[in-house]
């Protein structure tokens, strides 16, 4: 579903001469579009499989977008991107469509080992770029691409719609603000019951179609789900971990893939806070959810919804079970008030934006970057969330590989005063 830019900051409350949150500086795009409104951006979509094509359906509906031509090596996702964009010229080879001087940016939403090179030559052709995440094959190509963004002064955006989805920018702007307390922890997770394949025409195609199955152009799990997610958590904590270790393995579907269908990671910031993630693929049953725990409250994200702590007294049929508990195993010498555990709490919430969540970001986001790409500004926050999204899901799966507790590389710190790795600040550090 799309939602209408202005439904989107009448939600949060940016309308009219309202500042545009604090927490969420790259909203400044959405805050002179009159300057746009008689243009059009000129786009070129490399990849219009699965995912590109559910962002050209959102772009061929913005009046401000003419998508002008496409490119891929599969005639059947080609054929299929020609029913959304009749008019689009097709590219067989993605450096012939940057030779076409029309197009003024592109899309990448390309198997995740080719993004480096496609979007290095997009930026050395003068275009601007939006690349699906994760943004890099391994850390190095991520600092690659985000020093040449900052080289060429390109829009770099990455598709971490989370940073637009409505739900997400209003609690965290609660987070920030102190309503649920202390942030302790940070825990998520992504569940599936099914085996992530996709059919194939004939056999040489297996690796082609099913590339996120094989570790020669995919991490798995990490690159493809925790990168939205582990996002979520340093937006809300306001920092990088430490420190990180994992565990993944194949359990169930013993099919010939070569990546993990079930992880579990920690990452450990420097005053013990942390942050969980995890991923099973054979059972659904919780889904996925990202939950911030704080001492007065707790949001869970997916659901929109945020539950204070302290809730209005009990049923009495469950004072008087505890309290009969208590009776009884309230001085047993060899349990202890240990033992006793605690109901878990019955409270409902509240939904952060007042009705359950509809929309989840990603057409605010194709139309955020056509914003930027008109105007030739970059967001602040933009590139830079998306960039250290990437990283800490592969030094994820590093630690995973390795079987080690791994330092966070700094190496691969950037200029981000949010995080405090400005230059200055990681020279404390």
């Amino acid at each position: 579903m799309r939602q209408d830019r202005r439904e989107f900051l009448k939600a949060l409350g940016l309308l009219g001469g309202g500042l545009l949150a604090a927490t969420s500086p790259w909203l400044n795009v959405f805050a002179e579009v009159k300057d746009t409104s008689a243009e059009r951006l000129r786009l070129g979509i490399i990849g219009p499989g699965s995912r590109g094509r559910l962002l050209m359906g959102f772009l061929a509906k913005n009046p401000k977008v003419d998508i002008v031509a496409i490119a891929d090596i599969y005639q059947p996702s080609i054929d299929a991107a020609l029913e959304i964009v009749p008019t689009a010229k097709v590219y067989k080879n993605y450096r012939r469509l940057l030779e076409d001087k029309r197009i003024q940016a592109v899309l990448v939403a390309t198997p995740l080992n080719t993004h480096c090179q496609i979007v290095l030559d997009a930026m050395e052709a003068g275009k601007h770029v939006y690349c699906e995440k994760t943004i890099g094959y391994d850390m190095a190509q991520c600092k690659k691409m985000y020093d040449k963004h900052l080289e060429t002064g390109l829009v770099f955006f990455t598709g971490q719609q989370r940073l637009f989805d409505p739900r997400y920018v209003k609690a965290m702007q609660m987070v920030h603000d102190g309503v649920f307390g202390e942030v302790t922890k940070v825990r998520s997770w992504w569940n599936r019951n099914r085996d992530w394949r996709r059919d194939v025409p004939e056999p040489r195609l297996e690796k082609f179609i099913n590339w996120r199955l094989y570790k020669a152009s995919s991490k798995g799990l990490m690159t493809e789900l925790a990168c939205h997610q582990l996002q979520v958590g340093t937006w809300a904590l306001g920092k990088l971990p430490a420190q990180v270790m994992g565990h993944g393995s194949i359990n169930y579907w013993k099919d010939g893939r070569e990546v993990y269908d079930n992880i579990s990671t920690l990452y450990i910031f420097d005053d013990g806070k942390k942050m969980e993630w995890g991923s099973d693929i054979a059972n659904k049953f919780y889904g996925l959810e990202e939950q911030i725990l704080g001492s007065k409250g707790t949001v869970e994200l997916e659901r929109g919804k945020f539950f204070y702590e302290e809730i209005a007294p009990q049923p009495a049929f469950i004072q008087m079970i505890n309290e009969w508990q208590q009776d009884i195993f309230g001085d047993t010498a060899f349990a202890g008030t240990s033992w006793v555990a605690e109901t878990a709490n019955p409270n409902r919430g509240e939904y952060i934006l007042g009705k359950k969540p509809e929309v989840d970001g990603s057409s605010l986001l194709t139309e955020a970057f056509v914003e930027a790409a008109l105007t030739g500004r970059q967001p602040a926050g933009i590139a830079e969330e998306g960039y250290y999204a990437s990283i800490l899901c592969l030094w994820g799966h590093e630690a995973i590989t390795r079987n080690e507790r791994l330092d966070f590389p700094k190496e691969y710190y950037i200029d981000y005063d949010v995080y405090g790795t400005s230059e200055s600040q990681a020279a404390e550090i």
